[in-house]
């Protein structure tokens, strides 16, 4: 597959279009991502048609709640990533290629991808376990042929893609879980080594693609759980995303270069679900760490219990997204 998204300069440089970083670079350089290069004044992705991870994982673990809940999607995921999450859960394929200078996985089709989801009873695609737009060549083909197969295509993405990025990906996509990893640009910057402000930017204009989208945060105690702070976060999905949209806070395990830093509480999770909920979101739900009813699905108008979770085990009410007691409509996709 041809590598896109890249800008011709002079003296054999090239500008990847790829994300918001727009990385030039020269001959014999990797963008910070670290699969994708010019090779001898070539632009080229190193992990064309390369896959490090396959499986049919339950939907709810990317996580999304509200589409085709309790049904298996088939996972994709490749190498390489452009952010530099300190704290990242999937640094031995997000970060190897830039600091080992190694590509390790196993070469794959859009073929062989979609023959093997509808082979394991899957009823959507995810491209997902590291940042999916630095595979995007992949990504497109797979859920263009997916498309056709009647295979719906989830991305599970940092949100950091450019807007050539996102038209590419924009009819291709029917569902995505982004990660808003905080609301500083501080924290973006400092932990993260990127910008906030074209995640927020894209999750707006994903909403108006019409795509399905959840979002998560990945608390971090004393770092990105101030109160002021998450419920700025909470109004901005409320207002701009919409006030069903859901928002998953998930606990913080020590990883990577942040091992020192303690793994989140059940209880920093219940109270940064209580301040969503206080700021008008319908669907707040907790992960990672056992909380007593926070990955269940209640009717907003009624109350009462549709579906019920524990881990990725789902208890459901109802599997056309009805409540069972008053009859209302969930938000959500749960019929193709």
């Amino acid at each position: 597959m041809e590598s896109m998204l890249w800008t011709k300069l002079a003296q054999d440089r090239w500008r990847c279009g790829l994300c918001a970083h727009a990385c030039v670079l020269s001959p014999g350089q990797r963008g910070r991502c670290g699969v994708r290069c010019n090779h001898g004044g070539r632009p080229l992705s190193l992990v064309d048609g390369l896959v490090t991870g396959v499986q049919a994982d339950p939907v709810e673990k990317k996580p999304l709640y509200h589409f085709l809940p309790g049904s298996r999607t088939f996972s994709v995921g490749s190498a390489g990533c452009n952010f530099s999450c300190l704290f990242c859960q999937n640094h031995h394929i997000s970060r190897d290629p830039l600091e080992q200078e190694r590509i390790r996985g196993h070469e794959a089709t859009p073929e062989m991808l979609v023959a093997a989801a509808l082979r394991t009873a899957c009823r959507s695609l995810a491209f997902t376990y590291n940042e999916p737009t630095v595979f995007v060549e992949l990504v497109a083909a797979t859920a263009a042929l997916g498309q056709e197969r009647g295979l719906p295509s989830i991305l599970v993405s940092n949100g950091f893609m450019s807007s050539g990025c996102l038209e590419v990906l924009g009819p291709l996509v029917r569902a995505a879980n982004i990660d808003l990893k905080a609301f500083s640009e501080d924290f973006y910057h400092r932990y993260c080594g990127a910008r906030l402000r074209p995640v927020l930017d894209n999750l707006v204009r994903m909403r108006a693609l019409g795509w399905w989208l959840e979002v998560t945060t990945l608390i971090l105690e004393g770092l990105n759980d101030g109160e002021a702070e998450l419920r700025a976060l909470a109004r901005f999905v409320r207002d701009e995303l919409g006030a069903d949209t859901p928002w998953h806070v998930t606990a913080f395990r020590p990883a990577y270069r942040m091992t020192d830093h303690p793994a989140t509480r059940a209880a920093a999770l219940r109270r940064c679900r209580d301040i969503g909920l206080e700021e008008g979101l319908r669907f707040v739900y907790t992960g990672n760490v056992f909380c007593a009813g926070g990955g269940d699905t209640l009717c907003p108008q009624c109350g009462a219990p549709c579906l019920e979770r524990q881990g990725w085990q789902v208890v459901m009410r109802t599997d056309t997204g009805v409540c069972p007691r008053c009859g209302s409509r969930l938000p959500g996709v749960w019929e193709l």
